[in-house]
C-alpha cells in the first residue's frame, strides 16, 4: 500500500495536513492503525504523525480533574506520580496494557479514538465520567463511544486531551487474553459524589458499556454483595473463539464484584 507520510509540528499543523489529504489519518503510537493497514483492512492516502507535537503530551492535576494529553504513552500514565496519587486505578490499568513495547508506544488518545471493544481506556473514560477534548470541542464519555470501533469523532477531528474527574474510590479488574492482554472481560468501577459508575469492556456485543443495573444496586449499598441480585443478560454478550456469551455474562458479575471490593 502506498501512502504519504508527514510529521506534524503542532496541533494546528496536524489538522491542516489532515484536511489537505484526500483520505488521511492521524498516526499516534501506531499500535492500532499500522496493523490495520498491514492486514489490508483500511486504506489511507496520508498518515500525519503526531509524535512530534509536544503540546499533546503530558499529565497535570487541575483542581479535582486529572488532565492527560492525547499523545501521553501508557507507560507514562502508569509511572506518573500524579496519576498514582489521584486515580491509582488508572495507573494500574495502564500498567496492565499489552507488553512493555506496546506500553512504550501506545497512547491514551490513540486507544480512545480507536475504541477497540476489548480495550481498557474506554472503560476508564465511562466509569470515571471523563471528558474527551478535541481540537474543536469537548465530548462527554457517555456521548463519545458509539459502538464497535465507532466514536463521536468527526472526520479529521483530533483528540488533544482527556479530563478525568478524580473519584472518591475506583478500581479496574480484568480477565485478560494471555496473548494480547486485551480484556476478555474487564470492569472499571468508580465511586464519586454523583454516585457509582460501572463500565464493562471486552464482553458486550456493542463494545464498552455502562452497567446501569449494577450502578443502581451499588447506589443503595456500595458492596460486592449488592451485586448478587443483579442479572447480566448473556444475549447482550459477545461470543468468539476466546469465550462464549454465557461465560462472559458470568465473568462480568464476578469481576464487577472484585472491582467493588478493591475500591475498599
Amino acid at each position: 500500500m502506498d501512502f504519504q507520510y508527514s510529521r506534524a509540528t503542532s496541533a494546528q499543523d496536524a489538522a491542516t495536513k489532515r484536511k489537505a489529504a484526500k483520505d488521511g489519518a492521524f498516526l499516534a503510537g501506531g499500535m492500532s492503525i499500522l496493523p490495520t493497514l498491514k492486514l489490508g483492512l483500511a486504506e489511507v492516502s496520508d498518515l500525519v504523525d503526531l509524535s512530534g507535537v509536544a503540546a499533546l503530551k503530558g499529565i497535570k492535576k487541575d483542581g479535582n480533574v486529572l488532565v492527560i494529553g492525547a499523545m501521553t504513552r501508557h507507560a507514562d500514565v502508569a509511572a506518573s506520580k500524579d496519576v498514582q496519587g489521584a486515580i491509582p486505578a488508572l495507573a494500574a490499568m495502564a500498567k496492565g496494557i499489552g507488553d512493555p513495547q506496546v506500553r512504550n508506544r501506545g497512547t491514551a488518545g490513540g486507544s480512545i479514538a480507536n475504541n477497540d471493544p476489548a480495550a481498557d481506556y474506554p472503560a476508564a473514560c465511562l466509569a470515571l465520567g471523563a471528558t474527551i477534548v478535541t481540537d474543536s470541542r469537548e465530548i462527554a464519555a457517555d456521548d463519545f463511544f458509539k459502538g464497535l470501533f465507532e466514536t463521536a469523532l468527526k472526520p479529521g477531528e483530533m483528540i488533544t486531551a482527556v479530563k478525568f474527574p478524580i473519584p472518591q474510590a475506583a478500581a479496574y479488574v480484568k480477565f485478560p487474553n494471555p496473548a494480547t492482554r486485551f480484556a476478555l472481560v474487564g470492569v472499571f468501577v468508580a465511586k464519586s459524589a454523583g454516585g457509582p459508575r460501572v463500565a464493562v469492556t471486552g464482553a458486550g456485543k456493542s463494545g464498552v458499556y455502562r452497567a446501569k443495573d449494577m450502578e443502581a444496586a451499588l447506589a443503595k449499598s456500595f458492596s460486592a454483595g449488592a451485586l448478587d441480585a443483579v442479572a447480566v443478560d448473556e444475549k447482550a454478550m459477545a461470543s468468539d473463539l476466546h469465550a462464549q456469551a454465557d461465560y462472559r455474562a458470568h465473568m462480568v458479575k464476578v469481576i464487577a464484584g472484585r472491582a467493588v471490593a478493591a475500591c475498599g
